[in-house]
């Protein structure tokens, strides 16, 4: 049975290895964007499966359907309406011309509308009401990849960021069926131009390459049966359409299946694979607890999920309460993504979301723009998020949500406050602040303080002293309160969790 493999075995904590705050705080950070000093006190006092149980809380749903003011504003860009709601009404009451109409100036505006959008998702995924559901639309939206070099619609993009939402924590097989319709999706890889006469294969390959099987599990004959089963399927400006007059009908082999096949069996078809299985419930392993994974455990996480007849919460809830996932190899071992890094230092700080151009600046530098994924393999991750070129980009971004310069942007004004603050611009320039509750009686204290709130880990002692000597005798003094916390955000430690 896979619950016996080694790693997939449910942590129990005990008194040679008890669920402390490093423990509370790495399923904050693996399931979400950090937890504050007091969430993961309630972490910590209520266990690991009861924690788990309020992550997994959350409904299968986008995020309109959850609320109708948490969603992107896009009243301050001029010419189109205020928001996607409205667009989506608008454009069901108008003409086709006028429809036209109204696409063509949302195109126009694209790219406010893609940093609106985005700023909107930095939010939620910082302050949002369900962390691990968004940090699941971000695994999915790295897997069942568009982006907007592609898809010059943001409404499109949007629409299949809420379907990704929805079936963040839901049924696999039923997110395959649902992405193969996405209108975005059906744009990025060219399944609109997939027609009987000149079949496109882009989708049918990237379906079993990169989102459900993994190359080695499939030919060529595979891709491009598998293309003459997707013809036809296309969409009509905001909406799934099958033309049928573009559909093949004739007689497929599809690995190793013969039929009438569309694009529905051929989803069917995949799942059935032996591969299936293990390749998703490796890659979500290998996003949430580690990148070790030898075959055995390969082989286990995917039993367990065609055990689970591919229902994503038994499977999240046997990888977040293993042993696997509490080990060394996991606690302090993954590179923050930039936007793990830049969503999780804000929630830490307390602090604004950075204002969008400046955000969307600063991502971009550091290599991960949300909805702008570099190709259809996504984000790669790990190792390639630190090179040369991006490493001082992700120190001088802590630095500067942290109330100091940064690359590009302004300086901030510090008020000549008492106690620990940290500062942000916000758009008018001006100083905002986020107060700690706590109050430090010496360099020693205030050190520990801000290590246990921002690395979340020890540290050595070297490191350590080195942060108490910068604070000296300034130890209530607000300044000195705000380097300390850049030269924690600098740390080689601030950038894994």
């Amino acid at each position: 049975m896979s619950s016996l493999h080694p790693l997939l075995r449910p942590y129990t904590p005990s008194d040679s290895n008890p669920f402390d705050t490093v423990k509370a705080a790495h399923l904050l950070n693996r399931a979400g964007f950090g937890g504050t000093e007091k969430e993961i006190e309630h972490v910590r006092s209520i266990g690991p499966a009861a924690a788990l149980d309020e992550l997994l809380d959350f409904p299968d749903a986008p995020a309109e359907e959850q609320s109708q003011t948490d969603l992107p504003d896009l009243s301050a860009i001029d010419g189109i309406p205020s928001s996607f709601q409205e667009y989506y009404r608008e454009i069901r009451n108008k003409s086709e011309a006028d429809r036209k109409e109204l696409r063509e100036r949302f195109n126009a505006a694209n790219q406010d509308v893609l940093m609106a959008t985005s700023h909107w998702w930095m939010n939620r995924m910082a302050y949002g009401p369900h962390p691990l559901q968004e940090k699941l639309t971000l695994f999915w939206h790295g897997h069942f990849t568009s982006g907007a070099k592609e898809e010059r619609l943001t409404a499109l993009l949007w629409q299949q960021n809420e379907l990704l939402r929805r079936y963040a924590a839901a049924n696999f097989g039923k997110a395959v069926h649902a992405v193969s319709r996405d209108p975005a999706m059906l744009d990025y890889l060219n399944n609109t131009q997939n027609r009987k006469e000149h079949p496109n294969e882009n989708y049918a390959r990237e379906l079993m390459e990169l989102f459900t099987l993994g190359i080695g599990n499939y030919t060529e004959t595979d891709v491009k049966q598998g293309a003459r089963a997707f013809t036809g399927w296309s969409h009509d400006g905001d909406f799934f359409q099958f033309n049928a007059r573009e559909h093949d009908y004739g007689v497929k082999t599809y690995l190793g299946y013969t039929g009438n096949f569309n694009g529905d069996d051929v989803c069917e078809i995949i799942l059935r694979q032996p591969a299936c299985a293990p390749f998703i419930a490796t890659e979500l392993y290998r996003y949430f607890a580690s990148d070790n994974v030898d075959d055995s455990l390969r082989s286990a996480l995917g039993q367990l999920f065609l055990q689970n007849d591919y229902e994503l919460r038994p499977l999240l809830r046997t990888i977040f309460n293993s042993e696997g996932f509490y080990s060394d190899d996991s606690i302090g071992e993954q590179i923050k993504s930039p936007v793990q890094l830049i969503a999780g230092t804000v929630r830490l700080l307390g602090v604004d979301m950075p204002p969008e151009r400046e955000l969307m600046a600063s991502l971009t530098q550091m290599g991960q723009v949300p909805f702008m994924p570099p190709n259809v393999r996504g984000w790669l991750g790990g190792r390639t998020w630190i090179n040369t070129g991006t490493i001082f980009v992700r120190y001088n971004t802590g630095v500067w949500l942290a109330g100091g310069p940064g690359p590009g942007y302004v300086r901030g004004r510090a008020a000549g406050q008492r106690g620990y603050r940290i500062i942000l611009r916000d758009n008018n320039d001006q100083v905002t602040f986020a107060p700690v509750d706590d109050h430090a009686e010496s360099a020693d204290e205030l050190v520990d303080l801000w290590v246990n709130r921002l690395i979340q880990r020890p540290i050595e002692d070297h490191q350590r002293e080195v942060l108490v000597n910068a604070v000296g005798d300034g130890y209530d003094n607000p300044n000195a309160a705000r380097k300390l916390v850049q030269l924690i955000v600098s740390m080689p430690e601030y950038q894994l969790c």
